[in-house]
């Protein structure tokens, strides 16, 4: 995260040093000297520099506070992008123009700057523009409702975090029934021998339990198989490879095998979590098999599981108290004695000499005596001698409860599930509601989703919340810096028109929207878009104060700011192509590869920003000095109207004045 804070960061920082060595750039071409041009050139962009930082601090400032697992995942990149923005201010302002100062040599013979094809062209067109800018405005709202509608019906979905090609994978085996270590052992090795040939294996890693405590498992999952894959360039994907090992095990009875990729991410646990609970919770389990059922007829999901209590009974101890107590025979007592056929009761505890662990010391029956028919032939001490516990106690059978959770004082049965390679579960999970909207569900029973869904949830609402703080911070720092609220709320516009931008970059790199990267995306885009236009609206306010009429600074403006706003925009979508791309550069081998599972975390993220940038930085330089003269002319109405209403009433207070003289 912090690396690529920095790669992100590099954008930025050239930004205020660009727009200083242009700008002294075009005084030496008028005959300053470099010392003067760069000193002059700081001063005058001093301002708008620092208010473009400020901005851009202010979005990032929010993100500070992202709660949960996903805010401790990402909160390196909004402290990384602070820290250097605030030291970038120095870079612009101090050490550019020293360094621009002592190293520029002194022009001979200065002459006017020339400007490029590439300018006049661009003029000639912003010209033609300013003639007609709210035809100019109406089109661009037209292209980004098209890229709106476009990306609603080619989009990719939606997702939580970019899904990442896996090192380690781990494969869980589930079986029910008595068995013993041994046989477990035996079924894990069974497994462990079919998968453990292939070649683009490093390390297989195996263990068999009676209960796993340690891992968020099944009460059926006996043993794990941990996988680690050679590197990612010279074997096929996870997905394939997990897929061969599920048909080279497919014939092995008994047995359920459940294949899990390495999470490599904020998320945890399998994406698809659903939880069910209820007052009277014996409805529960069946709105559970029935929600399984819908999810097996709709497809798409693998592994499904549910913590309902394995088939199977347990034993349970009725005790007549009341009998129990003619005998003299207490609780405490017989639970003493029914623990010496089960785990034994604990006496002390040991610490050998070789060994820091303590060892409990447990008193039970010997094995042959361990076993359910010996309850039957049970006595215990009471002050009337050794008495059956037959005479008080009843065993019945009942069926196996199991391992109760609770959640918020409920009890509750929750179904897991994993999504086949290709599906995205937002897309499952919005499927799935729209058939349990028409089920015949019993409605006393509370459905409740978790995993993927509420973690998804939680991250747009921060990111909404967030986004929203960041454009007050921003109003407040542009109002102050223009003195116009429509000055600042032209540039708040420039953001809500990148977001076109963005989901453009999205269709054209196949990309889902990320919740995480492409909203943290947007975020950021926010802070880089209003730099350029800072800097262009304050130019073309010095403009107007020199005299200029509305549409003269404007085409001025634009002719003096393409070459700082294209080159700013330019380097940072540089900067940020090689994420685009998924291109990893080994510079010690010499070796670039593409797709590399280090550049599959922050494509997304790069796509996002180079994509809304770029869209961005085109209506910088078109729509901006369009609405800038629009918001001139419309003052200028106002103000006629205002002029003819003030003539009107003038004129008829005059007449009425003259009337009553007359009568008079």
């Amino acid at each position: 995260v912090v690396l690529f804070s920095l790669i992100l960061v590099v954008g930025m920082l050239v930004d205020g040093a660009i727009v200083v060595i242009e700008l002294a750039d075009r005084r030496m071409s008028e005959g300053q000297h470099p010392n003067t041009a760069y000193a002059s050139a700081a001063k005058r962009m001093a301002w708008p520099i620092a208010a473009s930082t400020i901005t851009t601090l202010a979005v990032f400032m929010p993100l500070l506070f992202w709660p949960g697992m996903v805010g401790e995942f990402m909160k390196f990149l909004p402290i990384t992008v602070i820290i250097a923005l605030t030291a970038s201010l120095s870079m612009a302002l101090i050490f550019i123009p020293v360094l621009g100062g002592g190293i520029t040599r002194e022009q001979n013979h200065p002459d006017k700057m020339v400007e490029g094809p590439m300018t006049e062209s661009y003029v000639q067109l912003l010209e033609k523009l300013l003639k007609n800018p709210g035809k100019t405005l109406m089109v661009a709202i037209v292209v980004m409702a098209g890229v709106y509608i476009v990306y609603g019906k080619l989009g990719k979905g939606v997702e939580f975090f970019p899904e990442v090609e896996p090192e380690l994978a781990l494969i869980q085996v589930h079986a029910r029934g008595d068995l013993s270590i041994y046989e477990k052992d035996a079924i894990v090795r069974q497994v462990e021998q079919r998968v453990q040939n292939l070649d683009e294996l490093q390390s297989v890693y195996a263990r068999s339990f009676n209960k796993d405590n340690g891992q968020n498992t099944a009460e059926d999952v006996i043993g794990i198989i941990q996988l680690e894959f050679i590197d990612w360039d010279k074997r096929r994907p996870a997905a394939e490879i997990l897929n061969e090992m599920r048909q080279l095990t497919t014939d092995i009875p008994g047995i359920q095998l459940e294949f899990r990729k390495a999470e490599n991410g904020p998320s945890e646990g399998k994406p698809i979590q659903i939880e069910f609970s209820g007052r009277d919770f014996s409805r529960v389990p069946a709105v559970v098999a029935q929600v399984r059922t819908i999810m097996l007829e709709q497809g798409g999901y693998v592994d499904i599981e549910d913590d309902r209590p394995l088939p199977g009974i347990e034993w349970r101890i009725e005790v007549n108290r009341e009998r129990a107590a003619r005998y003299g025979a207490d609780i405490a007592t017989l639970g003493n004695a029914i623990q010496m056929i089960t785990n034994g009761i604990k006496v002390t505890d040991y610490r050998p000499d070789d060994n820091d662990d303590e060892v409990e010391v447990r008193v039970r029956f010997p094995t042959s005596d361990r076993h359910l028919g010996q309850l039957d032939q049970l006595r215990i001490a009471t002050p009337t001698g050794m008495i059956p516990i037959s005479n008080f106690v009843t065993i019945k059978p009942a069926p196996k409860s199991g391992t109760l959770t609770r959640v918020n004082a409920r009890r509750t049965t929750t179904i897991k599930a994993d999504v086949a390679e290709g599906v995205l579960p937002d897309s499952q999970l919005k499927g799935l509601l729209a058939v349990l909207s028409k089920a015949q569900l019993d409605p006393q029973v509370y459905i409740n989703f978790k995993g993927e869904d509420e973690d998804q949830r939680e991250a747009m609402e921060f990111l909404m919340g967030a986004f929203l703080t960041a454009l007050i911070l921003m109003a407040l720092v542009l109002v102050t810096q223009f003195n116009s609220i429509y000055q600042a709320f032209l540039v708040l516009s420039a953001i809500v028109f990148s977001t076109a931008g963005v989901l453009l970059g999205l269709l054209i790199t196949a990309q889902p929207f990320g919740i995480v990267m492409v909203g943290l995306g947007i975020i950021a885009l926010a802070g880089i878009v209003v730099n350029n236009n800072i800097v262009l609206i304050d130019t073309y306010n010095r403009m107007r104060r020199n005299g200029l009429d509305a549409i003269s600074a404007a085409l001025e403006t634009g002719r003096r700011r393409l070459r700082p706003v294209f080159l700013t925009a330019f380097t940072t979508v540089l900067g940020l192509m090689p994420m685009v791309l998924a291109m990893n550069i080994d510079l010690i081998n010499r070796d670039i590869s593409f797709g590399a599972p280090s550049t599959q975390w922050w494509t997304q993220l790069a796509s996002a920003i180079a994509g809304g940038l770029s869209f961005a930085t085109l209506l910088t330089l078109v729509l901006t000095p369009c609405l800038l003269v629009m918001g001139e002319q419309i003052l200028e109405r106002i103000s006629s109207i205002k002029g003819r209403i003030s003539s009107f009433i003038f004129n008829l207070s005059s007449r009425e004045k003259s009337d009553a003289e007359s009568t008079h």
